[in-house]
């Protein structure tokens, strides 16, 4: 029974029951030098046909340009680690500059003339900028210590505008308790303010018959497995709670759970239930193989997985984000242009082969579009001394 629901409709990312189609690499054709831009995509972007698939369709890319993409994006992903190493404390950000197809390191005036050839030489672009990473995120802090009314959606560190945006929903920006915040925010160090269509909102939902795991009468997406279990989000379900599977069979209980000020959780696998590690592609694409959990940079595409919606494609915004649901703050969040609903909570965000983190909340949906945050992969992993399942 399970197997069969595993081959036909997928029970959830990454817990599954039976076999997975495994993705493979990509490889080099015969007219492709060592170093072309298609044989580094092969080298470095293992990636399945549906994922290629879906970039063409969400980016509207060519297969070559979504080989291209992906391959420039893994260099830029080993490269930001170093880069931040390199500039020291001149380091004013970074990110992935999709026409360029660069890392784009920020430093200030201060950085001297080697810091920036280094950069240079390591295949970065450098741009300099007013304020440093360091005084940056010392005013994001000091913003994340301010009560935020129900008007402010959320606020992060832009590296590519050199200030905190703190984002305001539409036609809230008058508001007596809004101004008011804006203004504390301002005091803390460079901020700008822009505007957004809604408040973020969780997509967690009601049970409906079919779906991966459920909570009570909440319906919610698997992330990632870890060695004895999988990570999710959340404010899908609080410490000790028990967990079912799309069968209604018990699969486990929540072993740590962290909403407000976070939104991550774990739960416990065993029953006949076992952890494998696929994100699954739900028919869209071939189901992903995870193989590690390197931080993509702003800029970079990413996909996610969900039970609503499935998979669909954006690109990371921001990091670090501090987003204001009504239940309260979560932190260290990061921001993307990809859709999600209700149900889609907890699911696998996923560059490449890399896990980024599970989805937490967001605004609009996948018919006319929106903005959604997970909650950091390896901030999880950390938390609770877990380690991830990967191919």
């Amino acid at each position: 029974m399970r197997r069969t629901r595993l081959t036909h409709a997928g029970v959830a990312a990454l817990l599954m029951i039976g076999s997975w189609t495994a993705a493979g690499t990509l490889p080099a054709t015969a007219q492709d030098a060592p170093d072309s831009p298609t044989a580094r995509a092969a080298d470095s972007a293992p990636a399945s046909a549906g994922l290629l698939e879906a970039m063409q369709r969400d980016f509207g890319l060519t297969r070559a340009e979504a080989e291209d993409r992906l391959a420039a994006e893994r260099e830029a992903t080993d490269l930001a680690p170093r880069a931040r190493r390199t500039a020291g404390s001149a380091y004013g950000g970074a990110w992935f500059d999709a026409k360029s197809e660069k890392l784009t390191v920020a430093v200030t005036p201060d950085a001297d003339a080697s810091t920036v050839r280094s950069l240079r030489a390591s295949g970065a672009a450098v741009r300099t900028v007013e304020h440093s990473a360091r005084q940056l995120d010392a005013a994001k802090s000091r913003i994340d210590r301010l009560d935020a009314p129900s008007g402010v959606s959320s606020w992060a560190v832009d590296p590519t505008a050199n200030t905190v945006v703190v984002n305001v929903v539409a036609g809230r920006r008058a508001d007596n308790d809004v101004r008011a915040f804006v203004d504390e925010a301002r005091e803390a160090g460079p901020v700008t303010v822009r505007t957004v269509e809604a408040l973020a909102e969780t997509f967690a939902a009601g049970t409906v018959g079919g779906d991966p795991y459920y909570t009570g009468n909440v319906r919610c997406s698997i992330g990632f497995s870890v060695h004895g279990g999988f990570v999710t989000a959340g404010h899908c379900g609080g410490a000790g709670q028990q967990v079912r599977g799309w069968d209604g069979s018990y699969i486990g209980n929540f072993q740590g759970s962290s909403f407000p000020e976070n939104d991550y959780a774990w739960v416990n696998v065993g029953s006949g239930w076992w952890t494998v590690p696929v994100v699954l592609g739900w028919g869209t694409v071939s189901d992903q193989l995870v193989r590690g959990s390197a931080e993509a940079p702003i800029g970079a595409s990413i996909c996610r997985s969900g039970s609503t919606t499935h998979w669909h494609c954006g690109n990371v915004l921001a990091k670090n984000e501090t987003v204001n649901y009504s239940q309260g703050a979560v932190r260290q969040m990061t921001k993307t242009s990809v859709c999600a609903e209700p149900g889609d909570s907890g699911g696998s965000f996923i560059s490449g082969d890399q896990a980024q983190g599970v989805t937490s909340g967001g605004w609009g949906n996948c018919s006319g579009g929106g903005e959604t945050w997970f909650q950091p992969i390896n901030e999880i992993l950390n938390r609770y001394g877990l380690t991830l399942h990967t191919a």
